[in-house]
């Protein structure tokens, strides 16, 4: 039940992260502070550094691999995302999205890896 939990826990700091970010990002754009293609750049690196946090928050709530509790955590994200994105917009397979999928992936991975060894040192 636990383990559940934390799943839960990091899934809302991916989800809150997300939209804290996105909707500050696109005030910025609406007033004119920032441009298209940072815009652009930033819609890139807004899920990856989401993912990156909620992976690195499970990795603190583990007590097992980091590597393996990313890569569930990104598994069940992406899962819901391509569901999301072909299911309910019809979007189609491209290699760039599977490239931009796996770099959540390893961005995941990562923020977890770096969560569990930092509890460790804390201790």
């Amino acid at each position: 039940m636990t383990y559940i939990k934390n799943l839960g826990i990091a899934f809302g700091f991916i989800i809150g992260s997300l939209l804290g970010t996105t909707l500050f990002v696109t005030l910025l754009h609406y007033v004119n502070w920032i441009n298209s293609k940072t815009l652009s750049i930033l819609e890139i690196l807004i899920p990856l550094f989401s993912l990156f946090l909620g992976g690195f928050v499970l990795g603190r709530k583990s007590k097992q691999k980091g590597w393996l509790e990313g890569l569930k955590l990104a598994g069940l994200f992406l899962i819901i995302l391509i569901l999301f994105q072909y299911l309910g917009l019809q979007v189609h397979f491209s290699i760039k999205s599977i490239l931009f999928y796996l770099l959540l992936l390893v961005s995941c991975v990562f923020g977890s890896m770096l969560g569990i060894n930092k509890k460790a040192k804390g201790k």
